[in-house]
């Protein structure tokens, strides 16, 4: 079964991640393995860097650990067996960087319905499933 299972979590969408985590806990319950949360922050523009204060990576980064803590510490799932990483750069990217540097052996992630719009542009989910290295589960509400 699988040991380590990577949640990428939208910070901003939490009703799209619900889905995603109430599945990998029962997963890694059955294989006593181990959950990791992932958010990933996109960085802002160059241009706009000189209107910004310095610690402010630093500051959001702070702010999404905290969050994805809350999350963690909500669920119910042994603590000792969970963690939370932030990242930083493109969502798909970063999130196939992780699950590679972890040693993930699923992907469990959350998706919107099917759409006009990610039929046309795509989605972080199928880029996701079409590039990694482990197994990816794509849960839809």
């Amino acid at each position: 079964m699988f040991k380590k299972i990577l949640i990428p979590i939208d910070l901003t969408e939490l009703s799209v991640s619900k889905p995603a985590l109430d599945a990998s806990i029962e997963l890694a319950l059955q294989s006593k393995g181990a959950l990791r949360l992932v958010t990933v922050e996109t960085p802002l523009p160059s241009s706009f860097m000189e209107y910004i204060p310095p610690e402010f990576d630093k500051t959001q980064e702070e702010r999404a650990l905290a969050e994805l803590e809350r999350i963690s510490d909500g669920l119910d799932f042994p603590k000792d067996n969970r963690s939370a990483t932030v990242r930083f750069g493109g969502i798909y990217v970063e999130i196939l960087a992780e699950a590679e540097e972890w040693g993930a052996d699923l992907i469990v992630i959350g998706s919107h319905r099917p759409s006009m719009a990610t039929y046309l542009i795509g989605s972080n989910a199928k880029t996701i499933v079409r590039h990694a290295k482990c197994s990816v589960l794509v849960i839809r509400p």
